[in-house]
């Protein structure tokens, strides 16, 4: 059974930092692009920021300059490095990751199940 589990959400004050974790497990054979995107009531899901298996990155407009996607192949583990964070910034962030999975046989989309980031004082 593949998972994608995310830790690191949390409340924090404006201008603080966060850090997200998202671990793929499973019989997982290949990882292509891995990303982030975050959800606000009432509203689509949109993206924050992705990441190549070659190691291209991708943000949205309003994280660039604060936000940084890593990722760590040996570990099939993606990274949200949140700095400056802004009131705005409050959502559901979720992972996603395009995954070659051995029991299926070809690449399909997984999502994680979300963690609460709130920024507040």
């Amino acid at each position: 059974q593949v998972q994608l589990v995310e830790s690191g959400g949390g409340l924090v004050q404006p201008g603080g930092s966060l850090r997200l974790s998202c671990a793929a497990s499973g019989s997982i054979l290949r990882i292509r692009t891995m990303g982030w995107y975050c959800q606000t009531p009432g509203k689509e899901r949109e993206l924050v920021a992705v990441i190549t298996s070659s190691g291209d990155r991708n943000y949205a407009d309003s994280v660039k300059g604060r936000f940084t996607i890593s990722r760590d192949n040996a570990k099939n583990t993606v990274y949200l490095q949140m700095n400056s964070l802004k009131p705005e910034d409050t959502a559901v962030y979720y992972c996603n990751a395009d995954l070659y999975v051995f029991t299926v046989g070809y690449y399909k989309t997984y999502w994680g199940q979300g963690t609460q980031v709130t920024v507040s004082s």
